[in-house]
């Protein structure tokens, strides 16, 4: 397996791509809830002797400190560039072990990430017949855009949509939150891992469109929001039925919310709180957790989002994450956020269609999906070094939505078209 991407040949397909950058393509998933090309044990047997030379100094079990009992692990990095505690989740507790993980390994790499870089301004690039994008959507706030003229670091990437290479800014890539007043928005957002290439870009493609998803639901109407909770029960899939009996063993209450997008790729959002928590006076911020999933199959989106929520709510358990703010634990739960908790569930509308086997299939038909949205262009760009028995992929699709944070642009055209048109 090879971690370098780029190469001279433009006319270079997508399959061509994967077969360079995979060798072990032809592998099969090892498990019907699973992308993977092999199985949880194998991933931890592959990637066990890189943690310590990763930083990564302890692997936590924090399933216990909650009475759910849906498996969470964290990964402690002491000197991380972005943040030091990284949570994994999964239906076992060997997947959630692996997830957290691989998650503290991706951004490891992705803070000094292993790509060739040139010097030169966008002028000069398309002057040579070179395809540049500035992404100005991802531009911190108080920056100002790449100029035409201006000489910055640029990476070469690889257009999974338009099959042709892409240079874009280096500092849109890295995961560094040490130097002051970054370029661009320092985010994990469509960074992903794998045991292969192929894997990493499936799971950072899913991850986009499931923040897209996400930002569209959050900017409908709350009535309109309401509207999507659909019953869990009725994708009629033994293991998220079981984490569905785990949470109401635990005297949780979770609504499910469809906010699968005009991408079609299923995604869903998860609130999870107190099974008393429309009879509650006072209800904590914390005290309610979300998570989001995107992925071809129902089943799994719905399972990745209720697994989110379970991770969030150890998140706030156990009260090590460097990103959560003490005010955190001290506010009121929004209304908002408590009214979807009234929310009355409808039976879900897609049931899982016949999907293709295996993480290379899967992401054709994911590009697919995008393609006939109107999206045209997903550059994704390997971080790792190819001596690396893992893959860390970056992948930005400048039209999708980002999630909040700390960008001169807040909202992309997606949002404010939807916006609009529900006014």
């Amino acid at each position: 397996m090879t971690a370098d991407i780029v190469t001279a040949d433009l006319s270079l397909s997508l399959a061509e791509f994967l077969a360079r950058n995979s060798s072990e393509r032809d592998l099969v998933a090892a498990s019907l809830y699973s992308d993977r090309v092999c199985t949880a044990e194998e991933t931890f047997r592959r990637i066990e002797p890189c943690l310590t030379g990763h930083g990564i100094t302890r692997l936590g079990r924090l399933t216990g400190l909650d009475r759910i009992g849906i498996p969470v692990w964290q990964a402690i990095s002491p000197n991380a560039k972005s943040i030091v505690i990284n949570n994994g989740k999964g239906i076992t507790d060997l997947d959630a072990k692996v997830s957290a993980a691989m998650e503290a390994l991706e951004r490891t790499v992705a803070g000094a990430p292993a790509v060739k870089t040139i010097s030169a301004s966008q002028r000069e690039l398309l002057a040579k017949g070179q395809h540049a994008d500035p992404l100005s959507s991802l531009i911190a706030s108080g920056q100002a855009d790449i100029g035409d003229d201006e000489e910055i670091a640029w990476t070469e990437g690889r257009d999974l949509i338009a099959d042709r290479n892409v240079w874009i800014p280096f500092g849109a890539i890295t995961l560094d939150r040490t130097p002051l007043n970054a370029r661009f928005w320092q985010s994990s957002d469509g960074l992903a891992s794998g045991n292969v290439l192929t894997e990493a870009i499936l799971h950072g493609l899913l991850e986009r469109i499931e923040r897209d998803a996400k930002e569209l639901w959050d900017v409908s109407e709350p009535a309109l929001r309401t509207k999507t909770c659909v019953d869990p029960a009725s994708l009629a899939d033994p293991v998220l039925n079981e984490l569905l009996r785990k949470i109401e063993d635990a005297g949780l209450t979770l609504k499910l919310f469809d906010m699968t997008s005009d991408v079609k790729i299923p995604a869903y959002t998860v609130f999870l709180g107190p099974g008393e928590i429309n009879r509650a006076k006072h209800v904590r911020y914390i005290d309610v957790t979300m998570g989001c999933g995107a992925h071809p199959s129902s089943v799994r989106a719905a399972i990745r989002a209720v697994t989110e929520a379970a991770q969030s709510r150890l998140t706030f358990i156990s009260g090590a994450r460097d990103d959560i703010h003490p005010k955190d634990f001290t506010r009121e739960l929004p209304e908002s956020i408590r009214r979807y908790f009234e929310a009355v569930p409808k039976a879900a509308a897609r049931p899982d269609e016949a999907l293709p086997d295996g993480a290379e299939a899967l992401l054709h038909l994911t590009i697919d999906r995008l393609r006939h949205a109107g999206i045209n262009s997903a550059i994704a760009l390997s971080l790792g070094d190819a001596s690396l028995p893992f893959a860390v992929a970056k992948l930005i699709l400048p039209q999708l939505e980002n999630p909040a944070g700390d960008r001169k642009r807040r909202f992309g055209y997606r949002a404010i078209s939807k916006t609009l048109q529900l006014l």
